[in-house]
């Protein structure tokens, strides 16, 4: 499944930011939306401008997935009959600043959302894409994935596995008519550190319209890890693929205080949608 015109895509994490630029980009070429956030109301704003833009069929269902929604999300899938041929499991949230000096809900709530939800849900959907033999799944990991990363240790750590996770579930499937693959994004323009005394750069930031772009005709083109950001981005995580992994994490560790995320802290500990 390579096109995008007329298939049912769900993504996670709708309601904002990346997640909401792949539902636009998708909407664009073609796509009916299943909508998955835990804010309903932002869910509403960004399916009712998709409707009127673009004029596909657009589905919300507004539950965190970091608690029980992943089975919410089933059941009513089932109950209207829905089929989803491509899943977009985009959600995610990320803790900043020194560990221990970080609330251990926030870290707790990462690692369920980014690793646990994404797996679950993968499994459920992916199960049925198999016994039909087609359907896709792409999974949004991050250029974090590629080392260890001082003051925002949890995230990275989650995005490591969700690139181990994609890659081994990839091979697994390959010939099965179900196509897997990870995009790693570099710092992208969205809310995610709201909620934190952390701030991105602007000058360092993709726009979330073109990694959501290239992420799509990456997908299209049969990859199975896509580096939607800028250049430099993806040549970021060569780097420790070649250095001794103590090097990687010292060199990261510097960058990240350059950054001031030593110093960064929850301003309140949500997840994010």
């Amino acid at each position: 499944m390579n096109g995008y015109s007329g298939i049912t895509a769900l993504v996670t994490g709708a309601s904002k930011g990346l997640g909401e630029a792949y539902a636009r980009e998708l909407a664009l070429r073609g796509a009916n939306l299943v909508l998955v956030a835990r804010s309903r109301d932002g869910l509403e704003r960004v399916a009712d401008a998709i409707r009127k833009e673009h004029g596909v069929e657009v589905q919300t269902e507004a539950v965190d997935l970091a608690a029980d929604g992943v089975d919410r999300l089933i059941a009513e899938l089932d109950r209207r009959a829905r089929t989803v041929d491509l899943l977009v499991n985009n959600a995610g949230a990320g803790a900043v600043g020194p560990f221990l000096d970080s609330a251990p809900a926030r870290n707790v709530a990462s690692v369920e959302l980014n690793i646990v939800a994404l797996m679950n849900l993968t499994h459920a959907l992916g199960r049925r894409m198999a016994a039909r033999g087609s359907g896709g799944i792409i999974n949004v990991g991050s250029t974090a994935a590629f080392q260890a990363m001082p003051y925002q240790a949890t995230y990275a750590a989650t995005k490591a596995f969700v690139l181990s996770f994609t890659e081994a579930l990839a091979e697994e499937l390959r010939g099965s008519g179900v196509r897997v693959m990870a995009a790693h994004p570099g710092a992208t323009a969205t809310g995610f550190f709201d909620h934190t005394t952390a701030a991105m750069n602007p000058a360092y930031t993709d726009p979330p319209e073109r990694v959501a772009a290239k992420t799509l005709d990456a997908y299209a083109k049969g990859a199975v890890n896509a580096y939607p950001g800028r250049a430099i981005m993806r040549a970021t995580t060569w780097a420790p693929r070649l250095l001794p992994r103590t090097t990687a994490t010292r060199v990261t560790k510097r960058l990240n205080r350059s950054l001031g995320l030593h110093r960064a802290t929850d301003i309140e500990t949500l997840p994010a949608s």
